[in-house]
Formats: structure tokens, sequence, C-alpha cells
């Protein structure tokens, strides 16, 4: 765990303990086969793995779209994978932003109003809504785009808007799905980049890929294959 300078102890963001996922046959399916995984709060983490090797299905339940068939999930040291579907979907729209590789903007929506729809179900009037969209598209560097409509941005564009709609309700977790696997070289990096500066000030991200490049930016990697978790040695990062 992480300690404050007072000597209290912040939990994890992330600990699986034990994690199974079991398809239904026939046959059954064994798609997670006992993950442990510690994801330290302010961590910066890339999963890797081949085609078929479980990274979609460890995606689903770390996002709360799944539920485990066995073990342990914690997120914030709540045990989310025994919670009922009403708490899961609060906790999912509280505490996870998801970044994924196709955007899932809407095209006649402006990057305001796209960014604002994470907020939809929260307690906030529409001034505050659209206040706290604003103030996202800037984090990503997008302040003079927050009229435009998706379909006059470019795809790095784009994708900054889906990263601002993830950052609006101050997530846990910032999981990302291939975030760079529609864009060019070029535009990728710039992405990675914003990614890095995220986690340099403080937010949680997990990464899934299959680009080894992509997956050099984080602190650590973590190996998937036939279902299995290997989790290679922290490393220190320049921010």
């Amino acid at each position: 765990m992480n300690s404050l300078a007072d000597g209290l102890e912040i939990a994890p963001t992330i600990v699986l303990r034990n994690v199974q996922r079991i398809f239904a046959g026939p046959p059954p399916v064994t798609a997670l086969k006992g993950a442990d995984l510690t994801v330290r709060r302010g961590e910066y983490v890339a999963v890797v793995g081949p085609s078929g090797s479980g990274k979609s299905t460890l995606l689903n339940l770390l996002g709360l779209l799944d539920r485990p068939t066995a073990g342990v999930y914690e997120l914030d040291g709540v045990d989310v994978a025994s919670i009922g579907e009403a708490e899961r979907t609060a906790v999912r729209g509280q505490k996870i932003g998801f970044v994924f590789q196709a955007f899932h903007l809407l095209p006649y929506r402006s990057a305001t109003e796209n960014v604002m729809l994470a907020q939809m179900y929260g307690p906030y009037r529409r001034d505050r809504r659209f206040q706290q969209a604003r103030i996202a598209l800037a984090q990503v560097g997008l302040a003079h785009r927050s009229d435009a409509f998706p379909t006059t941005m470019s795809g790095g564009e784009r994708q900054r808007v889906a990263i601002a709609r993830a950052l609006v309700n101050a997530p846990s977790l910032l999981l990302c799905d291939e975030p760079t696997g529609n864009l060019d070289t070029e535009t990728a990096a710039t992405i990675l980049e914003l990614l890095r500066r995220l986690h340099g000030e403080g937010q949680t991200v997990i990464i899934i890929t299959h680009d080894n490049g992509v997956a050099a930016q984080a602190q650590r990697t973590v190996t998937i294959r036939d279902g299995l978790l290997q989790s290679a040695p922290r490393q220190s990062i320049a921010k």
C-alpha cells in the first residue's frame, strides 16, 4: 500500500485475489485463471497479450461490465464483485473512466455535449455539467474545440474528446482499451504523451494493448496468456 506522511495508509485502486472467469459451455471455457493483481493509486500499468489471451475478459471485469465466477475484486477498498447491479452501475459511472479504440462519440453533438453525457445520471444541474465538461476539454488541450462536432475533428481530437469524457467525473481509474489503435503513428504519440501527463498528475491508468511500444510507456507491464497473469517489475518513467 501507499503511505501518507502522517502514517495513514491509502488502499490500492485495484486488488484482484484469485479471480476466475469461466464461461459456460459446452464445453466450459476458463478465460481467466486465478488472477492476482494489485494496482496502486497513481500507477500506470499496461496489460499485453496475444489475441484470445483473456485481455477482453480482464477489461470487462475491471470495468464492472462483467462479474468474476470466483474471487475478490476490490476497487478503492470495496469488494465490487459482490455488490448488486444498481450499486455496480453507480460505482462504474463514478469511479471508472473508459477510453475505447473506436471513440464512441455522437457525431451530431458538440465536443462539450459528448463530454456532458458522462454526467447524465449524476446529481449536477445542466449548467454545472456544462462547466465541468469545458474544464475536462481544457485538461486535454481542446478548449478551442469545445463547440466543434466530431465530424469536423481529426482522429486525435476525437480521442481527446473521449478522454475528456472519461475524466469529467474525476474517476479513480482510467481504463483504456487500445486507445491508439485507430490512429496514425504521430497522432498516437500525442495521445500517449497525454496519458503520461495525466499519470504524472496522479491519475491511475490501465491500458490494454497488443502493441509492445505502447506498453513500454507504462511503469509496469502485466502479461496475460491463456488466462494467466504475469506481472513485470515496476519501473520509474519520466513525468
